[in-house]
């Protein structure tokens, strides 16, 4: 996704993610903030990290694990006393890389000249991303920045331990994926022709399996490198095309709706939903801007669309329970854990409390998706192999039969 960088007119440079320039600035503007400048990063400056015409180097600075180690090193310095900037010095010189003592020298500057560590942060832009400065800022609000960046490192480690078991869930079914689409290839365009060979000639008409495998084979052999162009082609078109907000969120709701992986997307997004959530509210920030950060953090276009129904009637005094149950995207504990939090005042509390489970959920359908998947794929290639191998055989037969054996 772009990355902008855009001034306001109280002069601090920001950035921000969007699809398009238009939605940039509907984003800022939703904020509360009037830019006066907007403009495109490009591919290297936003991998860079620069927001306020700060680079270091063109590397990025911080990966999510470590920013989780970061903020809760951050947390545990705080709680046990330690003024910001010495924090932030002690963490400096602990075995970082030079790119985070580059961007960390800048933040302890920035706050050394009065800004607080939030609005540093923001200024240094990327890894600090909406959600860890507005936690910052609500920490430094409230006087408990030491208790909110604890929780902010939990969040953070939590997610980067969600992402790790996508990825893992994810590494073995691709494995079989390539597996079954290299033995396939090497059968039909090195084992077919050999075995044809020997019958070439003998039988007046080929079956038509026998026909069909030897089409595959003399077209890859041939246009090959057609093949590998137009392999190439698709996934830029279909990179470029995701990346239109229109046909993300067709595609996003068609996988929402996928039995079992519609059902991991949404476990996923409920656990990150109700931990983001709890922790944005129990730090003390309004709801209506901890469910637009929480937003940013589902992954999935289709439910960023139900949130955005949220928020808009919850800026008009409905509560969140009400159009969280009308969507259907998200399952009935959740709604009836956030209707009895607002009726109690302990949304925080409960949404925290449930996210554990719904963690443990989502590790479940993680499991399901993994024992379902590649089994699957080994029946689509035995099914492929089967065909393959009755081509082969079925002129073998008829070869057989034709000289009285």
């Amino acid at each position: 996704m772009p990355t902008y960088r855009y001034q306001t007119s109280a002069g601090a440079a920001q950035t921000i993610e969007a699809n398009d320039r238009g939605s940039a600035l509907r984003a800022i503007m939703g904020k509360g903030e009037t830019p006066v400048r907007i403009e495109e990063l490009s591919e290297k400056e936003s991998r860079g990290g620069t927001a306020a015409g700060f680079s270091f180097g063109g590397k990025r600075t911080m990966s999510k694990t470590e920013l989780a180690s970061f903020v809760r090193e951050l947390g545990t310095a705080v709680n046990a006393g330690l003024p910001v900037i010495p924090a932030l010095k002690t963490i400096r010189g602990s075995g970082r890389s030079e790119s985070q003592r580059e961007m960390l020298t800048v933040v302890i500057e920035q706050v050394e000249q009065g800004a607080s560590l939030a609005e540093a942060m923001k200024q240094v832009g990327k890894p600090f991303d909406d959600l860890v400065v507005s936690l910052v800022h609500a920490g430094e609000v409230s006087g408990r920045l030491g208790e909110v960046l604890a929780h902010a490192g939990i969040l953070l480690e939590r997610s980067v331990k969600l992402r790790r078991a996508l990825v893992g869930a994810l590494i073995y079914p691709l494995i079989i994926l390539l597996l079954v689409v290299v033995a396939v290839i090497l059968v039909v365009t090195v084992i077919v022709p050999r075995v044809l060979q020997a019958v070439e000639g003998q039988i007046a008409t080929l079956p038509l399996p026998t026909q069909i495998v030897q089409w595959i084979a003399e077209f890859f052999t041939h246009w090959w490198w057609a093949v590998l162009i137009g392999v190439g082609v698709a996934i830029v078109s279909c990179r470029r095309a995701y990346r239109d907000p229109s046909v993300r969120m067709r595609v996003d709701n068609a996988i929402v709706r996928t039995p079992v992986l519609g059902n991991l997307v949404r476990n996923v997004a409920v656990a990150r939903f109700t931990r983001t959530l709890g922790t944005l509210v129990g730090a003390g920030l309004p709801v209506l801007n901890s469910l637009r950060i929480t937003k940013s953090t589902l992954g999935n276009k289709a439910l960023e669309a139900t949130v955005d129904e949220v928020i808009e009637e919850v800026s008009g005094g409905h509560t969140i329970a009400e159009p969280l149950d009308r969507s259907g995207m998200f399952p009935p504990l959740l709604v009836q854990l956030v209707a009895m939090g607002e009726r109690t005042g302990k949304l925080d509390e409960l949404l925290m409390q449930a996210s554990d489970a719904f963690e443990e959920q989502t590790e479940q359908a993680i499991k399901l998706f993994t024992s379902v998947l590649p089994p699957f794929l080994i029946v689509i290639l035995a099914l492929l192999v089967g065909f393959v191998l009755l081509a082969i055989l079925l002129p073998l037969l008829e070869m057989q039969e034709a000289i009285g054996f």
